[in-house]
């Protein structure tokens, strides 16, 4: 008599868990590759808001709040009849600073203050107008006959606030040192931008020591970095051997470039005659100290100025011909912070930062 066959149902041996496991493992893994990848991408689009951002107006135009549209720069008339002032904010050495409301929207009025400095006022104006980008703050209107600028309003302030902000407790979430390291992506890309301007290769002049440089930028309220103060920037040209000097009076401090400080020693007085110009490696000299304050103490931030060290080392070269351009230096901020974000998603580094 035949025998019919047995169906035998084949119970979980324990030999069987460990591939199970390895599975499961497996399948984590790549799911945590499609996260990181996609992570990564939108964090890399990101980066290049500037050059590929669509909501950017035409020439003479911008786009305020949510508005769609977009409106002609504001015209003396339009100044003197819809803006009014609310209260000073600041004063510098060319310009005063007034918080001020327009449409029910708080704008910025910079009027100037010292006729002997008006050329610089109405260079800052020239190179507001033709830098306008995701990088330099939004232009609203001006009018050269009363010396006025009008700007958007960003109610963090400058980057000397940086540190207040962050401890502030809406804040303290941004406090770390993956944040810290993209408001240093921000700042060298504005260096970038200026070192390879529609205008040409510009030199960023207000920047003797840390505070000064602090104060021509702004911190807006996502937490991007917008330069803001364009007074001081002239052009590099090298074909035409034209270089540059960051005015007329001796510059002394580790803070500036080797090549910006008085070449002859203290037994000779200085000279602006005979002071050499330099070029726009004297931006890629402060960039290491710029961006350590951006790194701050917070938990992390050795181990970025870790992998920091080659490039900054090199931004340090005496000779300026040795020291990387702003876009090397961008590139390898960029790769480290693709590289940390990597290893923080691993478990065996997550401790570490």
């Amino acid at each position: 008599m035949e025998k019919k066959p047995h169906f035998v149902r084949r119970e979980l041996l324990p030999r069987d868990v460990p591939s199970i496991s390895l599975a499961l493992l497996l399948a984590a893994v790549l799911l945590l590759n499609a996260f990181l990848y996609l992570y990564l991408n939108k964090f890399s689009s990101s980066l290049g808001r500037v050059e590929t951002d669509s909501g950017l107006c035409p020439f003479g135009h911008f786009k305020f709040g949510a508005v769609k549209n977009c409106s002609p720069w504001l015209s003396c008339e339009a100044i003197n009849r819809e803006v009014r002032k609310l209260k000073c904010v600041g004063e510098g050495a060319v310009k005063k600073v007034f918080l001020s409301e327009w449409k029910e929207k708080k704008v910025v009025l910079s009027q100037l203050t010292n006729s002997e400095l008006k050329e610089d006022f109405l260079h800052g104006l020239k190179m507001l107008k033709a830098l306008q980008s995701k990088h330099v703050v939004r232009l609203l209107g001006y009018c050269e006959q009363q010396f006025t600028i009008l700007t958007e309003y960003h109610p963090l302030g400058s980057l000397r606030g940086l540190n207040e902000t962050l401890h502030i407790p809406k804040y303290k979430a941004m406090n770390t040192w993956h944040r810290r390291l993209m408001l240093a992506i921000d700042y060298v890309s504005v260096i970038r931008y200026l070192h390879s301007s529609p205008l040409g290769t510009l030199v960023m002049c207000d920047s003797n020591d840390l505070d000064k440089v602090l104060s021509q930028y702004l911190l807006t309220s996502d937490f991007h970095v917008l330069v803001n103060d364009l007074d001081a920037l002239p052009l590099v040209n090298r074909s035409a051997g034209r270089l540059v000097k960051c005015g007329h009076r001796e510059l002394r401090g580790e803070f500036v470039a080797p090549e910006q400080r008085w070449p002859y020693g203290e037994d000779v007085p200085f000279e602006d005659d005979l002071m050499p110009p330099y070029d726009e490696k004297t931006d890629i000299w402060k960039i290491p100290d710029v961006s350590n304050f951006f790194l701050g103490h917070v938990e992390g931030s050795d181990i970025v100025r870790l992998h920091l060290f080659d490039i900054h080392a090199a931004c340090k070269k005496k000779d300026p011909a040795e020291r990387p351009s702003a876009q090397e230096v961008l590139d390898t901020y960029r790769k480290v912070l693709t590289l940390l974000i990597r290893e923080a998603a691993m478990p065996s580094t997550r401790e570490m930062l």
